[in-house]
């Protein structure tokens, strides 16, 4: 891996650039030729104003939500909620009379993705793909399995049934029914559903499962939480998106400063565009996790609800020594809110009584739990730095509250006994964003880091068999600068593949 750790350990987590099976690779192209399935360069998802016109054009008349492979041409930041092309990624900036800060808060939504309305199919494709070009993955013969807590699993189940290839999604019983009612609608196989024991916060019952499918050959795991494509991905695409935002919103304002980069952890993948934004602005980053799971902060233990960012383990994929701040968010503020954005109680408080543009009312029930999350962590960065009125804070909105229609029937019997008036809105409000503190978080020394970083040690190296060197390989800044030239290779690979099936 370019001199920060073996070629064998590389090619296991995703990164590889030779040529593997020749064979494979063969039959890859001409499944993609019978399916008429063209890639994305990574470029062109970065930046989709160098898609072909062609494909752009072939895209007016195709469903975002439907099995096409021309959808694949939507896998980034850049879509409406009708699925044509915006020059600038859909987004919100959050009201100081809903923050209670001076700081620019904005989210960039994550519900406009393909398919599955969520931006991990991002990652599902940043994974697969440059395995398919290397021979790495055979189509017509193995099974893509796609260890998750919810959303990965779906992108990953989309991208293999567009790549006609069987998909499989491993993810807790617990986690929301939508998406499992989506599942049933796009998975063929039953058995290619796997529900393991818990919630979002059990991890390793997901990682023992995939251990079992390894034993079978034809099984190839794509486990987020240590593939390097998703790192690269997010790195290389969801970055970019995020900085023409940040230009969007200043519109050129020297005073602008991108002051804060802010996401949940859950895999680590979306913690990549912080890298980006932090090697172009000097942003800090913040990394979020559930204040009933505290991993990074107390190496604790729990069970939360906040779902979409999987704990009790630091990912391999996550670049620890350049993170700077550590949020805890409780998932009954994030249940709580979910109430209020979508409650007609809930959107007159904040129209009427709080003051928030109807407009932007309407917007926040956009917002999924994670989404939540990560604006609670937001403001809680905001008062812990201090920032001011030229400080832009920018974060991801994860997917929608769409997905958690009934978890929200839930929170209200179980907190509000199924009955969300006038009053609870004023509570609600007053408890999870007028009083937002800055308890439960970390301003990180390097102590810190190195305390969370030694963390992982027990997951990936006692438990998944990375070797110690390769682990500490990632201590170092140089070992995820190395990693990034992959991606420029991948897209060379890329374009020679559509050039072999003939349907670039």
């Amino acid at each position: 891996m370019h001199e920060v750790t073996s070629l064998d350990a590389a090619a296991s987590l995703g990164l590889a650039l030779d040529l593997a099976d020749q064979s494979a690779y063969e039959r890859a192209v001409e499944r993609c030729r019978e399916l008429r399935v063209a890639l994305p360069t990574f470029a062109q998802l970065a930046d989709p104003v160098t898609l072909p016109p062609e494909a752009t054009a072939a895209l007016s008349g195709v469903d975002p939500q439907a099995p096409d492979a021309r959808n694949l041409f939507r896998v980034h930041w850049h879509n409406s909620l009708d699925g044509s092309m915006v020059s600038v990624p859909e987004h919100i900036e959050l009201a100081s009379a809903l923050t209670g800060v001076e700081a620019r808060i904005v989210l960039a939504f994550g519900n406009r993705f393909p398919m599955i309305t969520a931006h991990k199919v991002l990652a599902a494709y940043s994974c697969l793909v440059p395995r398919i070009v290397t021979g790495r993955f055979d189509p017509t013969r193995h099974r893509a399995v796609w260890p998750s807590t919810g959303n990965y699993a779906r992108g990953g189940v989309a991208i293999s049934r567009i790549m006609g290839c069987r998909g499989v999604a491993v993810l807790p019983a617990g986690m929301s029914q939508e998406r499992f009612e989506w599942l049933d609608r796009w998975i063929e196989y039953r058995d290619d559903v796997i529900r393991t024991p818990g919630t979002e916060s059990n991890v390793k019952e997901i990682y023992d499962e995939c251990a079992r499918l390894r034993r079978d050959e034809r099984n190839v795991i794509l486990n987020q939480f240590c593939e390097f494509g998703n790192y690269l991905g997010h790195y290389h695409v969801t970055g970019p998106a995020l900085e023409r935002v940040f230009e969007h919103v200043t519109g050129g304002d020297s005073r602008g400063t991108l002051a804060a980069f802010v996401s949940a952890s859950g895999s680590a993948g979306t913690l990549a565009a912080g890298d980006y934004l932090k090697d172009r602005h000097g942003s800090i980053i913040a990394a979020v996790e559930a204040l009933e799971c505290p991993t990074m902060l107390e190496n604790g233990y729990g069970e939360h609800n906040i779902q979409g960012i999987g704990d009790k383990h630091i990912p391999l994929i996550h670049n620890v020594m350049n993170t700077d701040v550590v949020v805890g968010v409780s998932d009954r503020s994030t249940d709580q809110l979910d109430v209020l954005f979508n409650t007609p109680a809930g959107r007159r408080h904040l129209a009427e009584t709080v003051g928030v543009d109807p407009a932007l009312v309407a917007a926040l029930a956009h917002l999924g739990l994670s989404s939540i999350c990560n604006a609670i962590a937001a403001i809680k960065v905001a008062k812990l730095r201090g920032f001011g009125r030229d400080d832009v804070i920018v974060t991801v909105a994860t997917d929608g509250s769409a997905l958690y229609d009934s978890e929200r029937v839930r929170t209200l019997r179980r907190d509000f006994g199924d009955h969300f008036d006038d009053v609870a809105a004023r509570r609600v409000f007053a408890e999870h964003l007028e009083s937002v503190d800055t308890d439960h978080m970390i301003d990180c020394s390097d102590l810190d880091r190195r305390r969370i970083f030694n963390l992982g040690y027990y997951t990936w190296v006692e438990q998944q068999g990375v070797s110690l060197a390769d682990f500490d390989a990632r201590r170092e800044q140089a070992f995820w600068r190395s990693i990034r030239s992959f991606v420029p290779a991948w897209d060379d690979a890329i374009r020679e593949f559509n050039a072999r099936t003939g349907i670039g």
